[in-house]
């Protein structure tokens, strides 16, 4: 995997582009900070060779990633859109929400529903819910992700994910730019998802 260390970091804010990761090192990271985001959008994976970089969630301006739960070998988080993470003093949260905790547990919601249509359905909705806007008679999701890391989004091959997109495209659900960075989704799949968000 390709990333960049943000071990102890002299500096309180980190600024990435598009597509570029980091490694955060639990060890060196002073105690009762968390790292807040500021502006952006962030994919959280593992950086474990075992899960291939597994996503445990995604990350927008305001929520918090706590450097004190995190795996022994760390947490990579990766620039969806250009990001900016401060480090700051981890405050409680109301009712212990916690970001990172209630992605991961709609990831999983998702990985168990029976067919690979369901779960990208799902996926996609999700997204949008959390992380897009409605403008005019489309959904906007601000970036764009491979096919590969829709097939471990939603536990099948990138084959498969190809075939799925495809079929939405045709159907007039899903529309991509060449060029662009985003995603456009009808409101009617949006809306049907086959799990409430």
């Amino acid at each position: 995997m390709n990333f960049h260390s943000y071990g102890d970091s002299s500096s309180k804010t980190v600024r990435l582009v598009t597509g570029q990761s980091v490694l955060i090192d639990p060890l060196s990271r002073p105690r009762g900070t968390c790292l807040e985001i500021e502006s952006g959008i962030a994919r959280v994976y593992c950086p474990c060779e075992e899960t291939e970089g597994m996503t445990l969630a995604f990350l927008q301006t305001g929520d918090q990633l706590r450097t004190d739960c995190l795996c022994s070998d760390g947490i990579c988080v990766e620039a969806m859109t250009p990001l900016r993470i401060e480090t700051k003093s981890m405050e409680p949260s109301p009712n212990g929400y916690d970001s990172v905790n209630e992605w991961t547990l709609q990831l999983l919601r998702i990985r168990h529903l029976g067919q690979a249509e369901q779960r990208l359905h799902a996926l996609l909705s999700l997204l949008v819910n959390r992380l897009g806007k409605r403008y005019g008679e489309w959904c906007n999701l601000p970036f764009r992700l491979t096919h590969d890391r829709i097939g471990e989004l939603i536990g099948s091959t990138r084959v498969t994910s190809t075939r799925l997109i495809s079929k939405l495209r045709n159907g007039e659900m899903l529309v991509t730019s060449s060029g662009e960075a985003s995603m456009k989704l009808s409101p009617r799949l949006v809306e049907s998802s086959p799990l409430g968000f």
